[in-house]
């Protein structure tokens, strides 16, 4: 009952709606001792010869009025309890997507997205079962069963109470063990639904992929062992849980003979009457119900709590980027300095920059360049606040990157990033998306500088026209220029465009960039790039190999110096002059 005591947080919130709903429980569970009791009085009256039909429509009246209290209280107190669980879903459902959205990136590598997504739908339905069904079935066992044993015990026999209840502790005993083997069970049938939830999303989302390397039959193979693995693992779980019904009949028919073959003596013997014997197996039979609600209960009980372990485990896991004490609340301008020792990826045990130092004006264009893995994005990431420094530090208009407020910080940044993500809505909400009112002429200038305004124009719907999941109806390049268009529309200060211009011609980049220069005039620009044509109007040109920097310059300056630079941009003017037939 452990979940119970991590869940009285919510208990002490909801409180009102859970005592009002207990107390309903037990006005039931009272109520429910009437029938019984009426019965064996009409059958001692019958055998007696001394009922009336007055008395008989008494009885039958008072049964009626009993079965509509019951039939209402019952009514009110689902709406109490159950509509107090659905809140409590809500909340950690809320709670959840709240903390995924402060957690830095160093959390998504660790964690996978079917998982997350199975902690937020799988654990949370069964939480809210324990706090819903589990609530109901611990008060409305414990009520009805403590009403029902007090009934017989104080209005029939204690003696007959007594040897009916002789084989209850040894259904204590084996509930209590099924439920600490079904508690284990269940937390590894979770992780398996978790791991198969992470499989489906990886192949939806990479379907291109898989089809174009004819990867198709393994990629089935792969889900069947995964959802067999799941399969298996459910059955240990319904094996255990298979247990509590038999073990709870054993025990009530046990109870049952007890009951009938001394009872019948003691009506014998005159210490109780037929009608009283009938009543004691009636109420006998009301104890089946909190008998099987007991098992139940375990049975909920430990599902919620071994989901609620998890959700709280990943509650529990604190960002590494957060916002300081006294941090300022303005959006930052002015000029860029980076002043780093060295910085290692959490984790990781080799630094993947080394003495990077340089500063940037502000309004001027920064070019980043150097091989795959040389360490471009990570300084990117660095500026965008992704990961701190330990080694070091970058400062905007002079203040540490971590004396503003992250969020007024990345108001200060349009990113636009290597992996191009589109929602899955119309390509004016998606250029719209940092300000959903903003006006649709501005939206189609933002358009009109990222070279995308007249494609979008030639689609079906113009602007209107939904992109399919991550942009999956879309080419290369025309996500990449709606992600330069949704970037400008914030008006950066800052606009890093990290290889965003790999997908489109060298036309089309030329023109972009020229726009890029009219519009954002005082405005900073940071471009990564593999075609050095993206950077070679940059005021400064920096070439990284192995995260150190081992050129720097203008593109003139890096000409006359010779090196890297120069043998890279005159290899892809000879490639360009190639395939234009030179």
């Amino acid at each position: 009952m452990k979940v119970f005591l991590q869940l009285s947080w919510f208990f002490k919130q909801e409180r009102k709606a859970y005592i009002t709903g207990t107390l309903l429980l037990l006005i039931v569970a009272v109520l429910q001792l009437v029938p019984p009791k009426i019965i064996g009085i009409v059958v001692d009256e019958i055998d007696q010869g001394a009922l009336t039909m007055n008395d008989l429509l008494l009885w039958i009246g008072v049964l009626i009025v009993a079965g509509l209290m019951m039939y209402v209280l019952r009514f009110y107190w689902r709406i109490m309890i159950f509509g107090s669980a659905v809140k409590l879903a809500r909340q950690l459902r809320k709670d959840l997507f709240n903390h995924f959205t402060k957690m830095s990136q160093a959390f998504y590598q660790r964690k996978r997205t079917g998982d997350l997504m199975a902690h937020a739908t799988n654990d949370l339905q069964a939480i809210q079962q324990t706090a819903g069904a589990g609530v109901l079935t611990l008060v409305d066992s414990l009520a009805t069963g403590g009403f029902v044993i007090i009934a017989m015990a104080a209005t029939i026999s204690w003696k007959l109470t007594l040897i009916a209840l002789i084989p209850m502790p040894l259904m204590a005993i084996l509930t209590s063990w099924y439920g600490t083997m079904l508690h284990r069970r269940f937390h590894k049938a979770q992780e398996a639904f978790s791991s198969l939830n992470d499989k489906t999303q990886e192949s939806i989302s990479g379907i291109k992929v898989i089809k174009t390397f004819g990867q198709e039959k393994d990629d089935i193979e792969d889900f069947r062992k995964q959802s067999e693995d799941v399969v298996k693992k459910n059955i240990s779980v319904a094996k255990i849980d298979s247990l509590f019904d038999p073990t709870i009949s054993i025990v009530v028919g046990v109870s049952f003979f007890l009951s009938i073959v001394f009872g019948a003596r003691y009506v014998l013997n005159g210490e109780i009457t037929i009608g009283e014997l009938i009543s004691f197996t009636t109420y006998l039979g009301l104890l089946i119900w909190p008998m099987l609600a007991f098992g139940w209960l375990f049975n909920i009980v430990e599902r919620g709590r071994a989901s609620y372990d998890r959700v709280s485990s990943l509650l529990a896991e604190k960002a590494e980027i957060v916002d300081k004490k006294d941090t300022l609340d303005c959006v930052p301008s002015g000029n860029l300095a980076f002043e780093i020792g060295s910085f290692t990826y959490p984790g990781e045990k080799e630094p993947v920059l080394h003495d990077i130092h340089f500063s940037l004006k502000q309004g001027e264009t920064l070019g980043i360049v150097g091989k795959t893995g040389a360490g471009k994005t990570t300084l990117l990431k660095l500026l965008i606040r992704e990961f701190d420094i330990d080694h070091g530090a970058v400062t905007f208009d002079g203040r540490n990157l971590s004396d503003y407020k992250i969020k007024m910080l990345r108001e200060a940044i349009g990113y636009v990033p290597q992996d191009h993500f589109l929602f899955s809505a119309s390509i004016s909400e998606n250029i719209a998306f940092t300000n959903p009112m903003i006006a649709v002429e501005n939206v189609h200038q933002a358009a009109k500088i990222a070279n995308i305004h007249d494609d979008i124009l030639q689609l079906s719907d113009g602007y209107n026209t939904i992109v399919g999941e991550r942009g999956v109806s879309l080419s290369g390049g025309q996500k990449q220029r709606i992600s330069i268009a949704r970037a400008l529309l914030m008006d950066p200060e800052v606009l890093i465009l990290d290889d965003s211009l790999s997908a489109v011609d060298a036309k089309t980049e030329e023109e972009i960039l020229n726009a890029l220069k009219q519009e954002r005039t005082g405005k900073t620009t940071i471009i990564t790039a593999h075609r050095l044509s993206a950077i070679e109007h940059a005021n400064l040109i920096l070439v990284l190999d192995e995260g150190r920097i081992i050129e720097r310059g203008t593109h003139a300056q890096l000409m006359d110096v010779g090196g890297w630079y120069k043998e890279m941009y005159l290899r892809q003017q000879l490639e360009e002059l190639v395939e234009q037939g030179g």
